[in-house]
Formats: C-alpha cells, sequence, structure tokens
C-alpha cells in the first residue's frame, strides 16, 4: 500500500456546503481519516444539487470522497457525549457554521481548546469570526463582489463579472486546509492547538496584491478590461479563423518579440510605440488589434504552431470535451478513475498537487447519509447497541 502524507491524522467535518466540507476533501485525498456529520433527516445540501443522474446528486460524489459518512444532530444535547468523544480524537475540527453556532450549542472552540488543548479548529465563515458583518450570511458570490475582484473583473461598458461557479468556496476551503496543516506543525512543536479562522472574502483579497498597492500609493483604481491585463500588453483571447481561441501572454518585451516574429512582424520591434512594457500599456488598442487581425486569418492549429514555433507560449481555450482526451491530462493523470456503488466508473478531477512519495488518492466517492455510522459509533467510539439504540430513539442519529 502507498504511505500516505496524512495518515495519522483524524479530522472531524461538521457544516455543509463547499468551503468547510472541501477543506476535509482536500485533507481526506492524502490520507486523513475524515468523518463528515450530517444532521439525520437533512443532510448536506449539496446532496441534492445538480447535475443528477439516475437521481444520483453527481457533485455530492466527488466532494464527500474518502469521507465517513456519519449522522448526529451536535445540537441536541443528548448527542453531546457522542460529540464530545469525536471531538477529543479528532486532531482537526472543520466547521462553517455561522459564528456563534458552535457557541450557542456548547461547543465554543475556545472553551473545548480547554478540555483538549491540542486539536485545531478550521472556521470557515462568510465574513469571519469577527468584525462587524461576522453574523451576516455569507457566500462565495457575495464574498467574490466583496473581496473587489468583482470590480476588476469583466469589461467597462457591461458592468462587473463574478465567477461562474463557487470558486470563493473552493479557494477558502483551499486556504483552510493550509492553515490546518500549518496549525498541525505548530501543535508538532509546542503541543498546543488553535483556531484558524478564514473568512470567504480575504482569500480572494489576499490574491489582489497590485490592486492593493496601487490605490496605496497611487490612489489609483485598477480598470476593468475583460480579458486583458492592464500590465502584460497583448494579453488576451484571440479568435481564429475557424472560431477556435488562443490565449496568449506577453509579459516582457522579450516575449513581446517572439510574438512579433511568429507574426512576421519585424517592423514593430523598432515602433516606437511598442518599445518597453509601459509603451505597451500606452498603445494597448493599437497592439491588440494588430494581434487579434493576425489571429482571425489563422486557423487555431496554424497560428498556435507559428507561436510555439518561435518560442511564444499559447494555448487554445479547452471545452471539457477536448480535456477528457487530451494526451497531458492523461500524462499527467489529472483525471481520476473511481469505481462508484451506484454509477459505474466515474472521472473526477484528481488530488493536487502530486507528490512522489506520498500522493493523494480518491479511495471512495461520497456514500450515503449514515454510512458508516456502526463503524464510527461502534468500532471507532465503542458505543454498544443499547447506546445506540438510545441515540436513534432521541432521533440525534
Amino acid at each position: 500500500m502507498t504511505e500516505e502524507a496524512l495518515d495519522d491524522i483524524k479530522v472531524l467535518e461538521l457544516g455543509s456546503m463547499l468551503a468547510g466540507p472541501f477543506t476535509g476533501t482536500l485533507l481526506g485525498e492524502f490520507g486523513a481519516e475524515v468523518i463528515k456529520l450530517e444532521k439525520p433527516g437533512k443532510g448536506d445540501a449539496i446532496r441534492e444539487w445538480p447535475p443528477n443522474k439516475e437521481g444520483i446528486a453527481l457533485w455530492w460524489r466527488s466532494i464527500s470522497r474518502n469521507k465517513h459518512s456519519v449522522t448526529l444532530d451536535i445540537s441536541n444535547p443528548a448527542a453531546r457525549e457522542a460529540a464530545l468523544k469525536l471531538i477529543e480524537r479528532a486532531d482537526v475540527i472543520v466547521e462553517n457554521f455561522r459564528p456563534g453556532t458552535l457557541e450557542r450549542w456548547g461547543f465554543a472552540p475556545d472553551e473545548m481548546l480547554k478540555v483538549y488543548p491540542s486539536t485545531v479548529w478550521v472556521r470557515v465563515s462568510g465574513w469571519g469570526q469577527t468584525g462587524p458583518n461576522a453574523q451576516q450570511g455569507g457566500y462565495a458570490t457575495i464574498a467574490e463582489a466583496f473581496s473587489g475582484l468583482a470590480s476588476i473583473a469583466g469589461y467597462d461598458d457591461r458592468g462587473p463579472m463574478i465567477s461562474p461557479y463557487p470558486l470563493g468556496d473552493y479557494l477558502a476551503g483551499t486556504f483552510a486546509a493550509l492553515g490546518a496543516m500549518m496549525a498541525l506543525n505548530s501543535v508538532r512543536k509546542t503541543g498546543r492547538g488553535q483556531v484558524v479562522d478564514v473568512s470567504l472574502f480575504e482569500p480572494f483579497f489576499r490574491t489582489l496584491e497590485a490592486m492593493v498597492l496601487r490605490y496605496d500609493q497611487l490612489g489609483e483604481k485598477k480598470p476593468r478590461l475583460g480579458n486583458q491585463m492592464e500590465e502584460d500588453v497583448p494579453r488576451n483571447l484571440y479568435r481564429t479563423a475557424d472560431d477556435g481561441w488562443i490565449a496568449i501572454s506577453s509579459g516582457s518585451q522579450v516575449v513581446f518579440h517572439y510574438l512579433l516574429d511568429a507574426m512576421g512582424r519585424d517592423d514593430l520591434k523598432s515602433d516606437p510605440r511598442f518599445s518597453s512594457a509601459g509603451k505597451r500599456v500606452e498603445n494597448r488598442d493599437a497592439i491588440d488589434n494588430i494581434v487579434a487581425d493576425w489571429m482571425r486569418m489563422l486557423p487555431t492549429d496554424e497560428a498556435r504552431r507559428r507561436l510555439e514555433e518561435n518560442k511564444m507560449v499559447a494555448g487554445s481555450v479547452f471545452e471539457v470535451d477536448q480535456i477528457f482526451d487530451d494526451a497531458h491530462y492523461r500524462a499527467r493523470n489529472a483525471i481520476a478513475e473511481i469505481m462508484d456503488r451506484d454509477l459505474g466508473e466515474l472521472k473526477m478531477p484528481a488530488p493536487v498537487p502530486k507528490m512522489s512519495l506520498t500522493p493523494g488518492r480518491v479511495k471512495w466517492t461520497g456514500k450515503d447519509m449514515g454510512a458508516d455510522n456502526d463503524f464510527v459509533f461502534k468500532e471507532l467510539l465503542g458505543f454498544g447497541d443499547e447506546a445506540i439504540a438510545k441515540l436513534s430513539q432521541a432521533g440525534v442519529i
């Protein structure tokens, strides 16, 4: 059996939807034991999200892969003993309730750390645990808007744009998993656990370094330029003769000259409008139109061939069917294939990053609600049949 990087880490996942659960998914892909709790009867809302096949939610099969599915209503006092046993054995607890919810149920992380001092509590919420907005509901869409990213995305004449999927949840989940790893390393050195507080908007904001510095030092706002980038000209998606699209980026003068070589436009190398990165920014529309006109004359494959032969990095805009057929995706094993008990073979994104000694893997797809109740309550927690029957009668499992 391949060694797993996190096979000594136990994770208790609370909450639902995407950001918190994606944190658990990332840890589980690299060997952590992840126990996902759901409230009986309701369950995680992602169980009902489309797309569906034969009444089965496909998204759920991926976001909850490698997790043990357990029902336990921790808001009910009758579940407290079982909940504390799960907390006691966990190295990391991931939750994404609205701030104050765990406190209301009697599981305040600051209080729990007094009893279980080496536990890492990862708290993901829309606005973070503090601040005037903390008690508001939060979703990735609102976070993307609040972060400032939406204000610079899209075209100036059409208004701001946001991602067509919950990017904020996945980005926050990634930062939360990173925070869990840093906190676990601190536990290794000091024996002390801590709270990792991740909002949905701050991971976006963290990546907007140039926008923030520009406003601070120059009092300027970053313009909305569609697929272009203010500092990198020409950089765009260009339509080709056969209605394909090619992406290029010209971050340096050397790379820009590669582009001119591919286009057969040596004359532009001495054009004062394009003599430096700064000049190209000033004359953005002129060079962008020249490149666009050249691209429109060539089929996609021919344009890419000329660009690549001249050391210009370029890429076609891939549709998902092209991704499934692509040799590089196959060589990278970027698409995992896993047998599902109901649907047969499923393909889904493989774990990232690639690790030479302890690679991530998909062991099973998301399970039915409560599928691992017996395993967790009996084998891991040591509850007998009578104790489990009482929990069932109380409606907490």
